[in-house]
């Protein structure tokens, strides 16, 4: 984020002395949704189960910070048609559960439409709980403005309970960048379904951490999702990682990479090759870490070319309970409704 450098000291002077004067500070809150119209449901022997980096409704438009262009701001009608596209794939997935990154419910970028209300209204979905990540009355740079953006879990069912779990900030960053940047979280939201609890945990880590942040938010999220596992309880743990997984043959130098501004460069993975083992030796993945190391291509789901292919796997989905053999599966066929392409599996209640 290009803090224009005039406005520093006295964005500083500002922050320094007034509370929270650009309202970016985000608790424990999550805002609860229904949809328009309520469809009855009653839990399934196995619950599909779809995860997907939604891109905030911007389908290939080619924005600022991916480096192919500089794109800031939407048109209404250009945020309406992307998520119609989206609600269309959605409806012939049906999933039961549906984990979504990336999700703009109030900002300026996305012509201020409310996206999980959106596709709760344009789907079979019933309910939906929202974690903000990415939160301001006004950010004053690179003309993104008001923004309130973050991770969201929509549902067929009815849930019990729902929480935000904050994860670290990038503490390379300057005091100005960390007050007005993301603050990533664990969504946890809850079912109770034959007298056991089932958690669906959304997760969203940093892409453009130079530090050890990254590693620092994997470890919180692994370590979270073990403190349900010790309960008894059930979990189905996905999202975008923002880091690859093992047996990966590419790690750097991807052909989809214009940054040349640290601030966002996002393509150098070489030092995390180990990060995602933990979760692989103690949860079953959707996608099996040997089927991923036999043919990495085919389970690719993130590009910033939208002219090229996949390039590169950042979206998982665990469970330490079991998917049905078989399922899980990497939708890529939808290159240009986002960024990211989908992942789903079949969990066995």
């Amino acid at each position: 984020m290009k803090i224009l450098k005039k406005y520093y000291l006295i964005l500083l002077s500002v922050i320094s002395t007034a509370c929270d004067p650009f309202s970016t500070k985000i608790g424990h809150e999550v805002t609860l949704y229904q949809s328009a119209e309520i469809k009855e449901y009653n839990f399934p022997d196995t619950l599909k189960v779809m995860t997907w980096n939604i891109k905030f409704g911007g389908g290939r438009i080619d924005f600022f910070f991916d480096c192919h262009g500089d794109r800031v701001i939407m048109e209404k009608s250009e945020v309406l048609s992307h998520m119609d596209a989206l609600a269309e794939k959605i409806r012939e997935v049906s999933p039961d559960i549906l984990l979504i990154q990336e999700a703009d419910v109030n900002a300026k970028r996305s012509a201020f439409v409310d996206q999980v209300q959106y596709l709760l209204d344009n789907t079979d979905f019933n309910y939906a709980a929202y974690a903000s990540q990415w939160k301001a009355s006004t950010i004053p740079s690179d003309g993104i403005g008001k923004m309130d953006s973050g991770n969201a879990i929509l549902t067929k069912l009815k849930f019990t309970n729902a929480k935000r779990i904050a994860l670290p900030l990038i503490q390379s960053q300057n005091f100005i960048i960390r007050y007005f940047y993301l603050k990533r979280n664990i969504l946890d939201v809850q079912f109770e379904h034959q007298n056991k609890t089932l958690h669906i945990l959304n997760t969203h880590a940093s892409a453009f951490a130079k530090d050890d942040t990254k590693k620092k938010q994997l470890d919180i999220i692994k370590a979270y999702a073990d403190a349900i596992s010790l309960k008894g309880d059930q979990l189905i743990l996905g999202g975008d990682f923002n880091s690859l997984p093992p047996y990966t043959k590419q790690t750097s130098k991807f052909d989809d990479s214009a940054c040349t501004d640290e601030e966002f460069e996002a393509d150098d993975y070489s030092d995390e090759t180990q990060w995602m083992i933990p979760f692989y030796e103690n949860y079953q993945a959707a996608i099996a870490l040997d089927e991923y190391q036999n043919n990495n291509k085919d389970h690719f789901t993130h590009t910033t070319d939208k002219h090229g292919f996949w390039n590169r796997k950042l979206d998982f989905l665990f469970t330490n309970g079991k998917f049905v053999k078989g399922s899980g599966a990497t939708l890529q066929q939808w290159m240009q409704v986002s960024d990211h392409a989908p992942i789903i599996a079949n969990y066995e209640l």
